[in-house]
Protein backbone atom coordinates (compact mmCIF):
# COMPACT_ATOMS: atom_id res chain seq x y z
CA UNK A 1 0.00 0.00 0.00
CA UNK A 2 2.49 2.48 0.70
CA UNK A 3 4.53 1.95 -2.62
CA UNK A 4 0.93 1.78 -4.52
CA UNK A 5 0.63 5.55 -2.85
CA UNK A 6 4.11 6.42 -3.98
CA UNK A 7 3.50 5.87 -7.21
CA UNK A 8 0.12 8.19 -7.38
CA UNK A 9 2.08 10.92 -5.26
CA UNK A 10 5.00 10.58 -7.61
CA UNK A 11 3.20 10.65 -10.83
CA UNK A 12 0.87 13.42 -9.81
CA UNK A 13 4.03 15.95 -8.31
CA UNK A 14 6.08 15.06 -11.35
CA UNK A 15 3.49 15.85 -13.60
CA UNK A 16 2.21 18.91 -11.45
CA UNK A 17 5.86 20.43 -11.20
CA UNK A 18 7.37 20.02 -14.78
CA UNK A 19 3.94 21.73 -15.98
CA UNK A 20 4.34 24.81 -13.72
CA UNK A 21 1.13 26.93 -14.66
CA UNK A 22 2.44 29.26 -12.19
CA UNK A 23 5.37 29.85 -13.38
CA UNK A 24 3.58 30.70 -16.73
CA UNK A 25 1.12 33.47 -15.64
CA UNK A 26 2.93 36.48 -15.99
CA UNK A 27 4.26 35.14 -19.48
CA UNK A 28 0.34 34.42 -19.69
CA UNK A 29 -0.53 37.66 -18.78
CA UNK A 30 1.85 39.59 -20.91
CA UNK A 31 0.26 37.97 -23.90
CA UNK A 32 -3.05 38.03 -23.05
CA UNK A 33 -2.97 41.63 -22.32
CA UNK A 34 -6.11 44.11 -23.19
CA UNK A 35 -8.07 41.29 -23.42
CA UNK A 36 -11.33 41.28 -21.62
CA UNK A 37 -11.46 38.55 -18.88
CA UNK A 38 -14.05 36.32 -20.78
CA UNK A 39 -11.55 36.33 -23.89
CA UNK A 40 -9.15 35.72 -21.42
CA UNK A 41 -10.89 32.38 -20.08
CA UNK A 42 -11.39 30.97 -23.23
CA UNK A 43 -7.45 31.09 -24.26
CA UNK A 44 -7.00 29.63 -20.48
CA UNK A 45 -9.36 26.98 -21.16
CA UNK A 46 -7.86 26.13 -24.31
CA UNK A 47 -4.25 26.10 -22.99
CA UNK A 48 -5.47 23.58 -20.29
CA UNK A 49 -7.57 21.21 -23.17
CA UNK A 50 -4.50 21.63 -25.28
CA UNK A 51 -1.75 20.72 -22.66
CA UNK A 52 -4.39 17.63 -21.76
CA UNK A 53 -4.63 16.55 -25.26
CA UNK A 54 -0.86 16.22 -26.19
CA UNK A 55 0.43 15.20 -22.81
CA UNK A 56 -2.35 12.17 -23.10
CA UNK A 57 -1.57 11.37 -26.36
CA UNK A 58 2.22 11.39 -25.54
CA UNK A 59 1.30 8.89 -22.56
CA UNK A 60 -0.75 6.61 -24.45
CA UNK A 61 1.34 6.03 -27.38
CA UNK A 62 4.79 6.61 -25.44
CA UNK A 63 5.57 3.10 -25.30
CA UNK A 64 4.77 1.92 -28.57
CA UNK A 65 7.81 4.95 -29.91
CA UNK A 66 10.22 3.16 -28.13
CA UNK A 67 9.73 0.02 -29.81
CA UNK A 68 9.44 1.92 -33.33
CA UNK A 69 12.64 4.07 -32.81
CA UNK A 70 14.02 1.15 -30.94
CA UNK A 71 14.75 3.35 -27.70
CA UNK A 72 14.92 1.66 -24.68
CA UNK A 73 13.26 2.81 -21.29
CA UNK A 74 16.58 3.00 -19.43
CA UNK A 75 18.12 5.25 -21.99
CA UNK A 76 15.00 7.58 -22.17
CA UNK A 77 14.92 7.94 -18.29
CA UNK A 78 18.14 9.48 -18.73
CA UNK A 79 17.56 11.40 -21.42
CA UNK A 80 14.06 12.68 -19.52
CA UNK A 81 16.34 13.12 -16.36
CA UNK A 82 18.47 15.49 -18.39
CA UNK A 83 15.23 17.70 -20.04
CA UNK A 84 13.77 17.94 -16.20
CA UNK A 85 17.06 19.00 -14.81
CA UNK A 86 17.90 21.39 -16.83
CA UNK A 87 14.06 22.96 -16.34
CA UNK A 88 14.49 22.82 -12.67
CA UNK A 89 17.90 24.29 -12.75
CA UNK A 90 16.27 27.75 -14.72
CA UNK A 91 12.97 27.08 -12.42
CA UNK A 92 15.39 27.39 -9.08
CA UNK A 93 16.56 30.72 -10.51
CA UNK A 94 12.95 31.43 -10.97
CA UNK A 95 13.20 31.90 -14.48
CA UNK A 96 11.36 30.41 -17.66
CA UNK A 97 13.84 27.73 -18.82
CA UNK A 98 14.26 28.25 -23.13
CA UNK A 99 13.37 23.91 -23.24
CA UNK A 100 10.00 25.25 -22.96
CA UNK A 101 10.17 28.68 -25.08
CA UNK A 102 12.41 31.23 -26.15
CA UNK A 103 12.08 35.15 -25.62
CA UNK A 104 11.01 35.12 -29.22
CA UNK A 105 8.24 32.51 -29.05
CA UNK A 106 6.93 34.84 -26.24
CA UNK A 107 7.50 38.11 -28.28
CA UNK A 108 5.94 36.47 -31.54
CA UNK A 109 3.11 35.17 -29.59
CA UNK A 110 2.30 38.82 -28.40
CA UNK A 111 0.95 39.56 -32.12
CA UNK A 112 -1.06 36.27 -32.52
CA UNK A 113 -4.55 37.13 -31.64
CA UNK A 114 -5.35 33.06 -30.25
CA UNK A 115 -2.32 31.97 -28.16
CA UNK A 116 -4.58 29.52 -26.32
CA UNK A 117 -2.78 26.37 -28.33
CA UNK A 118 0.52 27.86 -29.40
CA UNK A 119 2.52 29.09 -27.25
CA UNK A 120 0.52 28.56 -24.30
CA UNK A 121 -0.59 24.84 -24.45
CA UNK A 122 2.31 23.88 -26.13
CA UNK A 123 5.27 23.97 -25.81
CA UNK A 124 5.16 26.17 -22.38
CA UNK A 125 2.76 23.95 -20.74
CA UNK A 126 2.77 20.78 -22.56
CA UNK A 127 6.74 21.22 -23.36
CA UNK A 128 9.69 18.68 -24.07
CA UNK A 129 10.07 18.31 -20.12
CA UNK A 130 6.60 17.51 -19.75
CA UNK A 131 6.06 15.16 -22.61
CA UNK A 132 9.46 13.14 -21.61
CA UNK A 133 8.01 12.73 -18.07
CA UNK A 134 4.45 10.87 -19.28
CA UNK A 135 6.60 8.46 -21.47
CA UNK A 136 8.64 7.80 -18.52
CA UNK A 137 5.99 7.38 -15.82
CA UNK A 138 3.84 5.37 -18.22
CA UNK A 139 6.69 3.36 -19.67
CA UNK A 140 7.85 2.21 -16.58
CA UNK A 141 4.62 1.00 -15.57
CA UNK A 142 4.52 -2.98 -15.68
CA UNK A 143 0.85 -3.04 -16.58
CA UNK A 144 -1.70 -0.91 -18.14
CA UNK A 145 -3.12 -0.12 -14.19
CA UNK A 146 0.12 1.89 -13.56
CA UNK A 147 -0.59 4.01 -16.31
CA UNK A 148 -3.63 5.42 -14.07
CA UNK A 149 -1.67 7.43 -11.87
CA UNK A 150 0.16 9.34 -14.72
CA UNK A 151 -3.69 9.91 -16.23
CA UNK A 152 -4.59 11.24 -12.88
CA UNK A 153 -2.11 13.25 -12.68
CA UNK A 154 -2.44 14.63 -16.33
CA UNK A 155 -6.21 15.27 -15.55
CA UNK A 156 -5.42 17.32 -12.31
CA UNK A 157 -3.00 19.58 -13.46
CA UNK A 158 -4.57 20.78 -16.89
CA UNK A 159 -7.39 21.26 -14.68
CA UNK A 160 -5.01 23.97 -12.24
CA UNK A 161 -3.93 25.18 -15.00
CA UNK A 162 -7.40 26.29 -16.38
CA UNK A 163 -8.00 27.92 -13.17
CA UNK A 164 -4.69 29.32 -12.55
CA UNK A 165 -5.02 30.89 -15.78
CA UNK A 166 -8.32 31.35 -15.98
CA UNK A 167 -7.69 33.88 -12.70
CA UNK A 168 -4.27 34.92 -13.63
CA UNK A 169 -4.44 38.72 -12.58
CA UNK A 170 -5.86 37.32 -9.51
CA UNK A 171 -3.09 35.01 -8.54
CA UNK A 172 -0.52 37.56 -9.43
CA UNK A 173 -1.88 39.80 -6.97
CA UNK A 174 -1.78 37.22 -4.37
CA UNK A 175 1.45 35.89 -4.41
CA UNK A 176 2.97 39.01 -6.36
CA UNK A 177 6.43 38.73 -8.04
CA UNK A 178 8.08 37.57 -5.24
CA UNK A 179 5.49 34.75 -4.33
CA UNK A 180 5.55 33.67 -7.79
CA UNK A 181 9.36 33.54 -7.89
CA UNK A 182 9.49 31.36 -4.45
CA UNK A 183 6.62 28.88 -5.77
CA UNK A 184 8.51 28.55 -8.68
CA UNK A 185 11.77 27.88 -6.36
CA UNK A 186 9.91 25.51 -4.73
CA UNK A 187 8.91 23.51 -7.66
CA UNK A 188 12.26 24.10 -9.14
CA UNK A 189 14.02 21.46 -6.28
CA UNK A 190 11.20 19.06 -5.68
CA UNK A 191 11.78 18.64 -9.68
CA UNK A 192 15.52 18.30 -9.53
CA UNK A 193 15.35 15.14 -7.30
CA UNK A 194 12.67 13.76 -9.40
CA UNK A 195 15.04 14.36 -12.14
CA UNK A 196 17.70 12.93 -10.32
CA UNK A 197 15.41 9.71 -9.56
CA UNK A 198 15.10 9.22 -12.68
CA UNK A 199 19.08 8.72 -12.94
CA UNK A 200 18.63 6.37 -10.31
CA UNK A 201 16.25 4.58 -11.67
CA UNK A 202 17.96 3.88 -15.08
CA UNK A 203 20.99 2.73 -13.26
CA UNK A 204 18.99 0.40 -11.53
CA UNK A 205 17.30 -1.06 -14.35
CA UNK A 206 20.66 -1.37 -16.21
CA UNK A 207 22.15 -3.38 -12.98
CA UNK A 208 24.55 -1.04 -12.28
CA UNK A 209 23.26 -0.52 -9.01
CA UNK A 210 20.96 -2.34 -6.50
CA UNK A 211 17.56 -1.07 -5.72
CA UNK A 212 17.21 1.93 -3.26
CA UNK A 213 14.34 1.05 -0.27
CA UNK A 214 11.85 4.12 0.41
CA UNK A 215 12.38 5.47 3.62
Amino acid sequence: MHAYLVQWLTAITAVFFIVDPFAATPAFLGMTAGYEHARRKQMARRASLTCLVILSVFATVGKYLFRVFGISLPAFKFAGGLLLLLVALDMLQARRSRTRETPEEQSDACEIEDVGIIPMGIPMLAGPGSISTVMVLVGQAPTWQGAIPVVAGILFTSAVCYIVLASADRVEAVLGELGIRVVTRLMGLMLTAIAFQFFVSALVDLHVIAPVALP
